[in-house]
C-alpha cells in the first residue's frame, strides 16, 4: 500500500473544494491517472480507490468508459475528466483546472499499444500513420503532462512522476527481431524523454522514473500465453511506486521489484 501521507498545509480541513468537480479528501494523496478508462490504466484506479486515494482518472470518451463510470459511482474520490493526450490545450485546461490541487502521483499511461498480428510485419510493413500517432500519444503526450502538470506534483507530499513504458523501448531489453516498428520507437522516445526529465526533477526533489509493467493482458479478443493479468501487474506496480526514493530519479525499472532496466 502507498503511505497515506497528509499535508500538514491542509490539517485544518478534511476537504479542499475545487470550482467545477467534487470535493476530494484533503488528508489523502492525490493521484492523476491518463488512459485510465481500460487495463492497466483502470486497475490503477480500482486499486488506488481502495487504498483511500483521490484519483483524477482521464478518458478519451468518459461516457463509454462504463466500469470506470460504476467505480466513481462508488466513490466520491474519483473525480472523471475527458483528456486525449494528443490535445495540448486540453491538458493545459485540466492544469488550469486544478491549479491548486497538489499532485502526489502523476501517472502517464494512456498509450497507442501494438496492433495484432500486424506488429509483426517487417520493414515492408511498417505503417508510418501508425508510427506518427505512437509518437504523439505515447512520447509527446507524456511529456506534455509533465509539462503542465510539473507545479502540481513538486507541491504535493510524495512528488512523483510515473510513466508506463516497456522493455520495448530498451536497446538491451527489446526483442531481437524487427517487429513492432511503431511502438518501439515511440517507447524508446519516452524513455529518453524520462530520463532527460530526470535533471530537472532532481533540482526539485521530484521522482521521475519510467516503469515498465512486464506483458499483461490488456487487448481485448487477444490473450498472451503466460501474460500477467492488470490485477497482478498494478499491485507489483504500486508496491514498486510506494518505494520510490530520490535515487530512483531517471532509472527504468521493472514491475517485479523495481530493478532497473538495462537501456
Amino acid at each position: 500500500m502507498l503511505n497515506l501521507l497528509p499535508r500538514a498545509a491542509l490539517l485544518c480541513a478534511a476537504l479542499v473544494s475545487l470550482p467545477g468537480w467534487a470535493a476530494l479528501n484533503a488528508e489523502q494523496p492525490t493521484a492523476f491517472i491518463t488512459g485510465a478508462n481500460r487495463g492497466i490504466g483502470l486497475e490503477f484506479v480500482r486499486q488506488l480507490s481502495e487504498q483511500g486515494w483521490n484519483v483524477i482518472a482521464t478518458a478519451r470518451k468518459p461516457a463509454e468508459a462504463k466500469e470506470l463510470q460504476a467505480l466513481a459511482g462508488a466513490d466520491e474520490n474519483i473525480v472523471i475528466e475527458q483528456l486525449d493526450v494528443t490535445d495540448h490545450a486540453r491538458v493545459d485546461d485540466l492544469a488550469a483546472k486544478y491549479k491548486d490541487q497538489p499532485i502526489d502521483v502523476l501517472l502517464s499511461n494512456a498509450a497507442l499499444t501494438p496492433r495484432y498480428p500486424s506488429a509483426f510485419k517487417p520493414l515492408a510493413g511498417v505503417d508510418l500513420d501508425i508510427a506518427r500517432q505512437s509518437y504523439e500519444i505515447n512520447a509527446l503526450g507524456p511529456l506534455k503532462l509533465v509539462q503542465a502538470f510539473m507545479e502540481h506534483v513538486a507541491a504535493s507530499d510524495q512528488k512523483k512522476i510515473v510513466a508506463m513504458s516497456s522493455r520495448g523501448g530498451s536497446f538491451t531489453e527489446s526483442p531481437k527481431m524487427p517487429m513492432m516498428y511503431e511502438y518501439r520507437g515511440s517507447k524508446a522516445a519516452l524513455n529518453m524523454y524520462m530520463y532527460v526529465l530526470s535533471f530537472e526533477t532532481q533540482k526539485r526533489d521530484v521522482i521521475a522514473v519510467i516503469l515498465s509493467p512486464g506483458t499483461v493482458n490488456t487487448t481485448p479478443g487477444f490473450r498472451m500465453p503466460n501474460a500477467l493479468e492488470p490485477p497482478e501487474s498494478v499491485a507489483k506496480m504500486l508496491k514498486v511506486i510506494a518505494a520510490l526514493e530520490p535515487e530512483d530519479n531517471g532509472k527504468f525499472l521493472n514491475h517485479e521489484n523495481g530493478e532497473v532496466i538495462p537501456w
